[in-house]
């Protein structure tokens, strides 16, 4: 059976497009949300970002199933790109643009969850640090001597500590 690649990649990419699109779009609000401290309208967006993954996912095992058939048809395997690169001139050209653009936001994509993932780490770190001082009245340990506690300078939370 005779595979039609242009209308299989562009059919991929089109729906990859649609849902990094999406992603990004979640990404954005999830910003917003983040920098306003809204825990519930965070767990509304987690639900979709749910469904978002499912669908990249499926994105993914689309592009596993193409490639393996390029494979089985003696055509590049190794990535959409270079299984692009053998379709003819024109077909070529189109697809050629609409693998850079995926790309792409592929790049951006990994670049915003990775600020997001840093920004949830700096929180974390935050509040631990938060907690400590809270656990320990604020006296800190001293880094040197046999045991002492340093002296208090002043209480965070309690002013008679």
């Amino acid at each position: 059976m005779e595979t039609n690649w242009e209308q299989e990649l562009a059919a991929l990419l089109g729906e990859l497009s649609s849902v990094q699109d999406d992603l990004l779009a979640l990404l954005a609000e999830k910003h917003r949300v983040l920098v306003r401290a809204e825990p519930p309208e965070l767990a509304e967006l987690q639900l979709r970002e749910e469904r978002i993954v499912q669908r990249l996912q499926a994105c993914h095992d689309r592009r596993g199933e193409l490639l393996e058939r390029a494979k089985l048809e003696g055509l590049p395997s190794d990535s959409v790109r270079s299984l692009a690169e053998t379709l003819p001139g024109e077909e070529r050209g189109q697809l050629r643009v609409r693998v850079r653009d995926a790309a792409a936001r592929g790049r951006l994509l990994r670049h915003q969850s990775l600020t997001h993932w840093l920004l949830a780490q700096r929180t974390l770190i935050h509040l631990a640090q938060m907690l400590e001082i809270i656990a320990t009245g604020g006296r800190t340990q001293p880094t040197y001597g046999m045991g002492a506690p340093a002296p208090a300078s002043g209480a965070l939370v309690d002013q008679a500590v």
